[in-house]
């Protein structure tokens, strides 16, 4: 619960500033504190006088009938509140392209350099910046966009202050709902943007704009190296696996069955051909791969909360597809060890339902900075326990629609979904030639390294601009 400060007590005048707005939001969660620092500046302008475009530049959308489609040719790249933080955009649903190029969503479409706050549900408020690939890429109607007018402001240096803990505390305060919180766009026209000279704000903005293009990079050999798996292993086709295309598994009949298993799902037909192509090219079976790692849940402990200062972030499985989590902080003396992972661990969210744009059954690989969190006991932990099959390798096969594919099949459970023990261990793994091996694995940790200095550089420029707001403040 947040309780206004002793310190610096609401005022009667506060409320006249807020338009008599009686909701606790905008008085204890920062802004009216950064809006009076920011008037101590030489220089502060509102953020409508900044942007260009559709609705003067700050603007939504209007609900609409979404239809999801599966073919690229007829659709374009849908992207929702919780899919605007992922890391890995390569699975997003699919917007039905005539309705997205229409008069009434054309202006959805983003462009690199806008900053996205989501606008509606429990987590309204939160900020990401467009990089360079997800141009194409449309937005839902809880999503506001702000467009930056080059002629006025750098991209990359509006977008840091509206991430950094000024614009965080003013976002925040424009929020407003009980259940189902909201911010509109004329809630945040008038936040105070503060200037500095030109050297300053380039600094901060190519800082940015270096960050986000690794991010992009980042994507891009994450997905040049699941590519080179299947072209390497021999099964280039599961590079354009069109899974809704094939015919549905109805009224099919299965022979010789085990105790390990009576559920249909676990024997569908499409999910048996799949692993019938994996199984026809030189590999091994996923338990064998793991004999002297690990192939199992994470351990179950009791969670005993603590201050950043002396505690470790805990990652579960939502915020670990995000480009930067946010997890509670947790005390590690207080937890076991294996709320860690090892360097080059496949984690693979375990628990959750079947819907197609759920993480169950997809992958993060944890290595780098990474390494300094801890995780919940629901995602599946895939460690290598043979040296020359690296993680690397393995987390390109995995972030794989094939792969995705298979584990959903292996599901076990009610309502909420889990992996099954015996099936899991008898995936097939195609197993490339060393040096293809090696190459995969190479491009995979590149990519990891290309996000860790994503995250140091991002870090960087809000750093310079908290020292440029606190200078000017005096």
């Amino acid at each position: 619960m947040k309780i206004a400060e002793l310190s610096n007590p609401v005022t009667s005048a506060w409320f006249r500033d807020q338009g008599l707005r009686l909701d606790a939001s905008p008085y204890v969660s920062g802004a009216l504190k950064v809006k009076k620092l920011l008037e101590r500046l030489p220089e502060t302008v509102p953020l409508a006088s900044l942007t260009v475009g559709h609705n003067g530049g700050i603007f939504n959308g209007p609900m609409f009938r979404r239809v999801y489609l599966t073919d690229p040719k007829h659709s374009v790249p849908f992207l929702g509140t919780k899919d605007m933080m992922a890391a890995d955009l390569t699975g997003l649903p699919r917007l039905r392209k005539a309705d997205a190029e229409s008069a009434a969503l054309a202006y959805l479409k983003l462009k690199p350099g806008m900053t996205l706050i989501s606008c509606s549900g429990f987590n309204a408020g939160r900020r990401a910046y467009v990089r360079p690939d997800m141009a194409g890429v449309w937005s839902s109607q809880d999503t506001l966009k702000v467009e930056p007018d080059p002629e006025k402001i750098k991209s990359g240096y509006l977008y840091a202050f509206l991430l950094s803990q000024f614009g965080e505390a003013l976002v925040r305060g424009s929020v407003y709902g009980s259940a189902v919180k909201h911010i509109e766009p004329h809630h945040i026209t008038g936040l105070p943007v503060p200037r500095f000279s030109e050297r300053v704000e380039t600094e901060i903005h190519e800082l940015v704009e270096k960050s986000a293009a690794l991010r992009a990079r980042h994507q891009a050999e994450l997905v040049a190296a699941t590519k080179d798996f299947f072209d390497s292993t021999g099964l280039s086709e599961l590079n354009e696996l069109q899974w809704h295309q094939q015919e549905r598994d109805l009224g099919f009949e299965v022979a010789n069955l085990s105790s390990f298993s009576l559920r249909a799902l676990n024997f569908a037909p499409r999910a048996q051909r799949l692993i019938e192509m994996l199984g026809s090219v030189p590999g091994q079976r996923l338990g064998e791969i793991c004999l002297g790692g690990h192939l199992g849940s994470g351990v179950r402990f009791k969670r005993v909360d603590s201050d950043p200062e002396n505690g470790v972030q805990l990652v579960g499985q939502r915020q670990g597809f995000w480009l930067r989590p946010e997890g509670r902080w947790i005390s590690p003396s207080h937890a076991p060890r294996g709320i860690f992972a090892e360097d080059e661990t496949v984690m693979i969210a375990a628990q959750g339902t079947l819907g197609e744009n759920e993480v169950f059954c997809r992958p993060i690989f944890v290595t780098g900075e990474w390494l300094n969190y801890a995780y919940t006991q629901h995602f599946l932990r895939v460690v290598s326990g043979t040296p020359d099959i690296p993680g690397a390798y393995l987390f390109a096969f995995f972030r794989s629609e094939a792969a995705f594919r298979v584990l959903r099949s292996l599901s076990v459970g009610g309502k909420q979904q889990d992996i099954h023990e015996a099936l899991r261990a008898a995936i097939p793994i195609p197993i490339a030639p060393p040096e293809d091996r090696d190459r995969i694995a190479t491009t995979v940790r590149s990519a990891y390294q290309c996000r860790d200095r994503a995250d140091v550089l991002e870090d960087k420029a809000l750093a310079l601009l908290t020292k440029a707001v606190e200078e000017a403040a005096g």
